[in-house]
């Protein structure tokens, strides 16, 4: 097992080796903060040791739970919003397809995410008259999205398998022993799963949040813990630059930041990673965007955004980097191409994923020397364990950030004041 690896190649010669090791000393600092839990939100660093202290008990009745599921049900809906349902949806489509809520047994498909009433009659449409179960994921249970698409879902197993039938369908993943949710829960007699009133949302794709849908879906949890266990002893123990790819993955966007660069654009070459570039975005944008300060997280999806975006790259405001996570063993098989015309006889004998990585080489090539430096992460293999590990790197490193930036990497007042506008709207009638 390994852990993702950082190539700054093409930072240079906008970013120097001595830009990158003024980082250090403050990374150190950062890591011991985050460890003895003198940092800022030290009563939300769960996240840090539940891979390798996972609630066994309660992984066991997901297990049972998630192969009930699978022994009657064609359909899982999951409702939820944010961390509640951008991991779990990372993860299926990552690791099995982009097209996984049609290929998966049971189907997985996501509500709750949105207020548009046309999205949640076309999930509806598509479950028709099959059997389903809700997988509700909310730590209070009453933000508006989830609350209300649950409502919907609510009636109407209610009314296709009667009351009792419908208990016997809803799972819900919630806060241990507070909140509407957990209160509905345990009136109604839901089997109901707890979110660690340590762990924050966009910290959550580790806990039952992420590992209920994975499991329905015929993914190996337990090995998705045990690749971030092995991330988090790995990355605690190291405290270097040359060491710790979370140490170089931060202070390359912070040795970008020093010269102007505040926007990042995040994507891959592999299109099953789009929706793990989404929780990224949430993961670093509702961390470190506070106080005046942060890094701006974007999302690329590559090579379309080549003809689209790559022109603001390569020539706009040079206020932008990109990082691209780039998968060292695609899953698939090489699909060779045969191109017998003169225009295109120069890709004769070539592979599609061997094109593909001379595309990612040719556009970071081109974009450095135009300005716009590129940082490479590297992850060995599309794996379950590979893919906590990269999980548990990712979120390691945002809260190192975070602690650089000055700022409490687990907190979102800023979500919460438009909630409360919200609240006095829909009261206000």
């Amino acid at each position: 097992m390994r852990l993702p690896s950082i190539d700054l190649s093409y930072l240079s010669p906008l970013v120097s080796q001595a830009d990158l090791e003024q980082f250090n000393e403050p990374l150190r600092k950062a890591q011991h903060a985050l460890h003895n839990g003198s940092g800022a939100g030290a009563d939300f660093l769960g996240w840090l040791k539940l891979p390798a202290e996972p609630n066994c008990s309660e992984l066991d009745k997901m297990i049972a739970a998630a192969a009930e599921v699978r022994s009657h049900c064609d359909v899982l809906l999951v409702v939820g919003i944010g961390g509640s349902y951008l991991g779990a949806r990372a993860a299926l489509e990552y690791l099995l397809s982009p097209y996984s809520n049609f290929t998966s047994s049971p189907q997985v498909f996501f509500v709750g995410n949105n207020l548009s009433a046309n999205h949640l009659h076309q999930i509806i449409k598509i479950v028709g008259e099959r059997d389903f179960a809700v997988n509700v994921v909310s730590k209070s249970g009453t933000t508006a999205e989830p609350a209300i698409a649950f409502q919907v879902l609510k009636q109407l197993l209610e009314k296709r398998y009667g009351k009792e039938g419908a208990q016997k369908r809803i799972f819900a993943t919630t806060d241990p022993q507070q909140g509407a949710l957990r209160k509905l829960s345990e009136a109604e007699g839901y089997a109901t799963f707890g979110i660690p009133a340590d762990v924050g949302g966009r910290y959550s794709l580790l806990t039952a949040c992420g590992l209920f849908p994975l499991l329905v879906a015929g993914i190996d949890a337990k090995s998705i813990l045990k690749g971030a266990a092995f991330a988090a002893e790995a990355l605690q123990k190291q405290e270097s630059l040359a060491t710790n790819p979370a140490f170089s993955y931060v202070a390359a966007r912070h040795a970008l930041l020093a010269k102007g660069r505040g926007i990042e654009l995040f994507g891959s070459y592999q299109p099953a990673a789009h929706m793990l570039t989404e929780w990224w975005k949430q993961l670093f944008g509702e961390s470190e965007g506070k106080e005046g300060k942060g890094i701006f997280p974007a999302t690329l999806e590559l090579t379309a955004d080549l003809h689209s975006m790559g022109q603001y790259i390569q020539e706009g405001p040079r206020s932008l980097f990109t990082t691209i996570l780039e998968v060292e063993e695609p899953r698939e098989d090489e699909i060779l191409v045969a191109a017998a015309d003169e225009v295109l006889g120069y890709l004769n004998g070539w592979g599609m994923n061997a094109i593909n990585a001379a595309v990612q080489k040719a556009a970071a090539t081109a974009h450095i020397a135009g300005g716009a430096p590129t940082i490479i992460i590297r992850t060995p293999e599309v794996s379950t364990a590979a893919f906590g590990a990269l999980v548990y790197f990712f979120e390691y490193s945002c809260a190192l950030s975070g602690y650089l930036l000055g700022v409490n990497p687990f907190d979102q007042p800023g979500v919460e004041a438009y909630k409360n506008e919200l609240k006095q709207l829909l009261h206000s009638k």
